[in-house]
């Protein structure tokens, strides 16, 4: 190399070397257990414990039970299936979802949850390959997963619970919660013809066959609507003579009954007698 020539190179090199995007921080889990991904910058920000304790959702026995059956199996390094939880709005989905990982976390030192956010499926296969081969052991939660954006998106979840020629993580559990059982967005493909629709509704019903575990959350009725509130107002000490009459009035203002329409209830009474809620 001519001698002239290597100070220049050098710059090149430089000025190359400050164009380059910057790598993302090395993500660091020690500083708590709920993680929030950010997949703009590659980071992992820590978030407050979920407060909520798992036996404080009313309605869901049997929905709890499996999900935590499973839950733990993941924990141990067992066996276990990726898990969507789908049903009507309001029904504790992602609730559970967060108070089961509390639960089980508290005798798994390295279980960790990452939630992401639906808008960032396409991001997945990244963060799976990041996840991949530590230490810890992740839950992958995407609260109100749907493909409103089509086949890519659904694409990008399937890669990255195949997880290529290496395979999916062997510790990283994915979980989703959605409205609908097969993930897809009313009036999906209204305008792209019936063949491409008919292909993206194809792709995006391969997706839900890749969770092994699929648990329903079906609507609720009175007689349970009326056991939430009356469990939540024993828990936090919230008196009211008139309690289940105005709790199926507050029900019947907001158009159904759901456990979260209970807990919005509960939440205007705490404030209506002075008392803290954990939420």
């Amino acid at each position: 190399m001519e001698p002239t020539l290597a100070p220049l190179l050098a710059r090149i090199a430089e000025a190359l070397e400050r164009l380059a995007p910057p790598k993302p921080p090395e993500p660091e889990f020690a500083g708590g257990r709920l993680f929030r991904h950010d997949p703009a910058t590659g980071a992992f920000l820590p978030a407050p414990d979920y407060p909520l304790p798992l036996d404080a959702l009313v309605g869901v026995a049997r929905q709890k039970a499996r999900f935590m059956e499973n839950l733990s199996r993941f924990a141990k390094g067992l066996p276990h299936n990726h898990a969507l939880l789908w049903g009507v709005r309001g029904t504790g989905k992602s609730s559970l979802a967060k108070a089961a990982f509390m639960a089980v976390a508290g005798d798994a030192a390295g279980l960790r949850l990452v939630e992401v956010d639906r808008d960032e499926v396409t991001a997945l296969p990244a963060l799976f390959d990041v996840l991949r081969g530590r230490a810890e052991r992740f839950v992958v939660l995407c609260d109100d997963l749907s493909f409103e954006e089509g086949a890519a998106a659904a694409k990008a979840l399937k890669s990255a619970l195949e997880g290529g020629v290496s395979g999916p993580p062997a510790n990283v559990m994915f979980v989703a919660t959605s409205n609908r059982r097969h993930l897809m967005p009313r009036g999906h493909g209204e305008d792209r013809g019936l063949i491409a629709t008919a292909e993206d509704a194809e792709e995006e019903v391969s997706v839900s066959d890749r969770f092994g575990l699929w648990i329903g959350f079906p609507a609720m009725d009175q007689p349970t609507y009326l056991e939430a509130v009356t469990a939540y107002a024993d828990r936090y000490g919230l008196k009211a003579k008139d309690l289940e009459r105005r709790a199926l009035q507050w029900a019947q203002l907001r158009g159904g009954r759901s456990g979260r329409v209970a807990w919005q209830f509960i939440r205007d009474l705490a404030g209506e007698q002075g008392k803290p809620l954990p939420l």
